[in-house]
């Protein structure tokens, strides 16, 4: 299978800079794994939407829209868990 290419928007690439520095290396390795496998275990599909779909990382959440067609990962939010569906 062939990798997705993985796109950040503007928003979650901010909030990614904001994080503790071990918890963003969790994060871009988590992120590396989706180009591989953009639905791993563990990963749940958002209620109310088609593609968006969010997996953890510790106290953290990868919010991603997954566009098949295109093979693109779209990382929408990365934020804590309290803060992040809001």
């Amino acid at each position: 299978m062939a990798g997705y290419k993985v796109e950040w928007k503007s928003a979650a690439y901010h909030e990614l800079k904001n994080l503790d520095r071990q918890v963003i290396s969790r994060v871009l390795r988590t992120v590396e794994a989706l180009a591989q496998n953009p639905i791993p275990p563990g990963a749940r599909k958002l209620h109310g939407a088609d593609r968006t779909y969010r997996v953890r990382v510790g106290d953290y959440r990868i919010i991603y829209e997954l566009a098949e067609q295109e093979q693109m990962v779209t990382l929408i939010r990365v934020r804590h868990r309290k803060d992040a569906y809001r």
